[in-house]
């Protein structure tokens, strides 16, 4: 008996709490599972000191998850967000995308703080 595919929800109930900052590696990312009733919001932080961007971990490409090795969405030296599917490369600051398949477009922002 297989289970039914969970849905998946681009958005969060405003000011849950994640993590302290502190948590976070400078820089680096961080993968975000959250359960909101039946469904589930997969998301991701970046963090370049004191700024923290969120995510919804979606390429506007392909439509799949960034990263496929868990927490991997930064490039080797940790300056870009790359799609490690079709290699595209994102700012982190705001998301746009500056290399690959979907150059100009924008990943899905989630506010975080």
């Amino acid at each position: 008996m297989s289970l039914p595919p969970r849905q998946r929800v681009l958005t969060t109930p405003p000011d849950v709490e994640l993590c302290p900052v502190d948590s976070l590696e400078d820089p680096g990312a961080r993968n975000v599972v959250l359960q909101i009733g039946e469904a589930f919001f997969h998301g991701f932080l970046v963090r370049r000191g004191a700024e923290v961007h969120g995510y919804v971990d979606r390429c506007p490409h392909a439509g799949l998850p960034l990263a496929r090795v868990l927490d991997k969405y930064l490039t080797p030296d940790k300056q870009l967000i790359v799609c490690s599917w079709h290699g595209a490369l994102f700012q982190p600051e705001d998301g746009k995308c500056v290399g690959g398949p979907c150059k100009g477009a924008t990943l899905t922002s989630w506010p975080v703080k």
